[in-house]
């Protein structure tokens, strides 16, 4: 004689719904927490002509070519798949970000002033800090929203 389980198929429409609702709460998480850092690092960032500070941003997908990239997440196990962001600094006119955030050793210099010795330059970190003031917020996010969204289904929302 087989036994039946009561709310078998209630449990099967709420198990395939997770996935869905997990991603959204997770891309919203993780959107706040990249425009935390973008804020912060931007704030951090030294400026002269202010395109340092305007190349800081996050995107879904890839950074920009020549982009010092702070982190990406990326997670193949949601329901679409694609779930992959980045954030970045530098690209474009603001190419120097990585000589900024790392600082530059004493070189000679090549190109228009070739043989010139040029005495380095001491680094100005605003992109790793950032990072690193906002990972554990962020990484708390993140869990909440997975909590969040298993919650909401098991409640049947």
């Amino acid at each position: 004689m087989a036994t039946r389980i009561q709310g078998l198929e209630s449990l099967k429409r709420k198990l395939r719904a997770f996935p869905k609702a997990v991603e959204s709460e997770i891309r919203k998480a993780m959107e706040q927490s990249a425009n935390e850092i973008v804020a912060l690092a931007k704030s951090l960032a030294p400026v002269d002509s202010g395109d340092l500070q305007m190349s800081i941003s996050w995107t879904w997908g890839e950074a920009p070519k020549g982009a010092i990239v702070l982190g990406r997440v990326k997670s193949g196990a949601t329901a679409t798949g694609n779930m992959k962001i980045t954030v970045f600094a530098g690209g474009g006119d603001a190419y120097y970000a990585r000589m900024i955030e790392f600082g530059t050793a004493p070189h000679l210099n090549g190109g228009r002033f070739a043989g010139s010795k040029h005495p380095g330059s001491a680094a100005q970190p605003f992109f790793y800090p950032a990072y690193r003031a906002v990972r554990k917020r962020a990484k708390g996010r993140v869990t909440r929203a997975v909590n969040k969204a298993a919650k909401r289904i098991a409640a049947g929302g």
